[in-house]
C-alpha cells in the first residue's frame, strides 16, 4: 500500500482533485465562446478582448454571488448536478438587467473532502447553465477545507463579467411614468429564502425531503431542488428587439425590494397580485408556517423571477417575443409618479387562489 504524503494525512487529497479536473474537462469544454483562449488547467482564464472593438463605448459589468443554503438540500439528497444552474442564474442574471451580455464566468467550490464525481457533477451543472446563458466558463477553483467543513459539505460561489454599450445601458434613468411592469414567471423558489423554507418545513413542521406533497405533485426535496430559471438570453433578446427601460432580477428581498432598485426617486410602481398565481410551493410555505403576506414577499420571489419595465406601446411586442421564447410573462402593474418621492413599490390585492 502506498504511504500517504503529509498533505494527504492532513486531509487534502491532491490526487482526488486531479481526478475531479479530468472528470469535468469535457463539460467545461462545451461552455466556451470563440473569444476564449486556451483551456482548462491554466492559472488564469483568457478571453480575447478585441471582441470589444465593435463597441463605441463598452462598459464592463461584473457580478458575484453564491447559492446560499440551497446547497444543504443538494447535499442531503446527494444530487449535485443542478445546483450549478442556481449559481449561474444568480450571477449572470444580475448582469443582464443593465443590458450587459455575459461574456465569461469563474466558479469557486469549497468542500470538506474532494469527491471527484461530486465535484464533476457540480461543475457539469455550472457548465450546462453557462451554455444556456451564452456565457463561457473560463476557470475555477476547488478548495479542500478539512476541519473547516465536514467531509460531505461544500459551498459554491462564482463571478461573471459582461459588456454593454454605454448608450444602451438600462436602469432607473430610463424609466418613465406609464411604463408597464412585465413579470416573468420563476420556476419556483429559485435560490433565495431557503433558510426560511428549511426552518418552516424541515425544522418546525418536521417534514422529510422524501415526503410526497400532493399540492406539489412530487417530493418536497424534488421541489426544493428545482433549478433557477436562467433569463439571460431572453432578456438580451428583449433589450435588442423592443424598447426597454429597465429590468430587475427578483432575488433576496423579494419582488418589491428589487423592483424599487430600478425606480428613480420621483416614481413608484403598483403591482397587482391578482394578475398571477404563485406556484404551489409558496402557498405551502405560507400555510405551514402561518406566515403573513409581508413576511413571504420580503423573502421569496412568490412566482416572479424577472421584471422588465417598458413603455406601453412596447408591451404587445415584448409579450409576444417572450412567449415565442417559452417564457410565461404578463403585465403585472404600472409605473406612476410618486408624490412622496420614495421610490416605493405597492403590492395591491390578492392572488386569485389565496
Amino acid at each position: 500500500m502506498t504511504e500517504q504524503n503529509a498533505y494527504a494525512r492532513a486531509g487534502v487529497d491532491i490526487e482526488a482533485a486531479d481526478t475531479a479536473i479530468e472528470l469535468m474537462r469535457a463539460s467545461v469544454a462545451k461552455a466556451s465562446r470563440p473569444e476564449v483562449i486556451g483551456g482548462l488547467g491554466g492559472f488564469a482564464g483568457l478571453f480575447d478582448a478585441t471582441a470589444l472593438t465593435q463597441y463605441t463605448r463598452p462598459l464592463l459589468a461584473t457580478s458575484t454571488d453564491g447559492v446560499g443554503t440551497k446547497v444543504a438540500i443538494a447535499q442531503a439528497m446527494d444530487k449535485h448536478d443542478t445546483i450549478g444552474f442556481d449559481l449561474v442564474g444568480m450571477v449572470v442574471d444580475d448582469l443582464v438587467v443593465c443590458g450587459a451580455e455575459p461574456l465569461f464566468m469563474t466558479d469557486y467550490i469549497a468542500t470538506g473532502r474532494v469527491v471527484p464525481e461530486r465535484i464533476a457533477a457540480i461543475v457539469k451543472g455550472i457548465a450546462e447553465a453557462c451554455v444556456e446563458a451564452g456565457c463561457a466558463l473560463v476557470g475555477g477553483e476547488t478548495a479542500e477545507h478539512p476541519g473547516l467543513l465536514a467531509p460531505d459539505e461544500y459551498d459554491v460561489a462564482g463571478a461573471a463579467t459582461g459588456v454593454v454599450e454605454a448608450d444602451r445601458l438600462l436602469g432607473p434613468g430610463r424609466v418613465r411614468p406609464g411604463d408597464a411592469v412585465i413579470a416573468m414567471a420563476s420556476s419556483g423558489l429559485h435560490s433565495n429564502g431557503y433558510s426560511l423554507v428549511r426552518q418552516v418545513l424541515l425544522a418546525d413542521a418536521g417534514w422529510s425531503l422524501d415526503r410526497h406533497v400532493p399540492e406539489l405533485g412530487r417530493s418536497l426535496g424534488e421541489e426544493l431542488l428545482e433549478p433557477t430559471t436562467i433569463y439571460a438570453k431572453h432578456c438580451l433578446a428583449l433589450a435588442d428587439q423592443v424598447e426597454l427601460h429597465a429590468m430587475s432580477h427578483v432575488t433576496g428581498g423579494g419582488l418589491a425590494a428589487n423592483l424599487a432598485r430600478v425606480l428613480p426617486a420621483e416614481l413608484r410602481a403598483s403591482v397587482e397580485r391578482a394578475t398571477w398565481n404563485p406556484q404551489p410551493i409558496f402557498d405551502v410555505v405560507r400555510q405551514v408556517g402561518s406566515l403573513s403576506q409581508a413576511d413571504l414577499e420580503m423573502t421569496l420571489n412568490c412566482g416572479v423571477g424577472m421584471i422588465a419595465l417598458c413603455p406601453p406601446d412596447s408591451v404587445e411586442a415584448a409579450l409576444h417575443l417572450l412567449d415565442g421564447l417559452g417564457v410565461r410573462a404578463w403585465v403585472a402593474g404600472q409605473v406612476d409618479v410618486d408624490p412622496e418621492q420614495s421610490a416605493t413599490v405597492r403590492m395591491v390585492g390578492q392572488h386569485p387562489d389565496w
